[in-house]
């Protein structure tokens, strides 16, 4: 609406300054299949980058925990930037990830990184902002432990329905449902 067509026009007025001629590849990620679908992941994102789209030539969406570092779109959105000459735009880094390790690795691939939600960001200030977002997944961890402990104290049964169709089948399904939000 309205409101989230002021962020965009305050937004591309912060980066007047940022080079513009930059050409982006987007890559966003959400959790679980369910953002996926809704949207509700995917267009906060897209919101957050819609300063940046008369920039954006190509677009990758990964349905994957941020906890597994195997990402198939990742890797093809930092080969096409390389290609390119591109930046890889992220709409915040723990959509990217909440590892410091991971970053830091990914930072080593010679393919500059911009998030939308701090593009004046340079690779220190990722690589220290990587430290809090690790920081804050430990503790989201945790409330989740906490939270399913409490439960679990409350009779509730927690756990799959089916637990002999996870491993392998758990994989495949989770590549499945990126190919079906990116649309593929």
């Amino acid at each position: 609406g309205s409101q989230q067509n002021r962020f965009i026009v305050q937004r591309r007025n912060q980066l007047e300054g940022i080079k513009l001629m930059t050409t982006y590849i987007t890559y966003f990620r959400v959790s679980t299949q369910r953002q996926g679908q809704s949207g509700l992941g995917l267009d906060a994102q897209r919101v957050a980058v819609a300063p940046f789209a008369n920039n954006i030539i190509a677009e990758y969406v990964e349905v994957e925990s941020g906890k597994n570092n195997h990402r198939p779109q990742l890797a093809e959105a930092l080969a096409h930037a390389k290609r390119e000459g591109a930046t890889l735009l992220i709409a915040k880094l723990d959509r990217l990830a909440r590892n410091v390790a991971f970053i830091a690795n990914l930072l080593e691939a010679n393919v500059p990184i911009t998030c939308a939600d701090m593009p004046e960001a340079d690779r220190t200030m990722l690589q220290m902002m990587s430290v809090f977002a690790e920081f804050e997944g430990r503790r989201i961890s945790e409330r989740t432990k906490d939270a399913l402990a409490a439960a679990k104290r409350r009779g509730i049964k927690l756990g799959s329905p089916n637990p002999h169709a996870g491993g392998k089948a758990a994989g495949e399904a989770r590549r499945g449902k990126t190919a079906a939000v990116a649309g593929e």
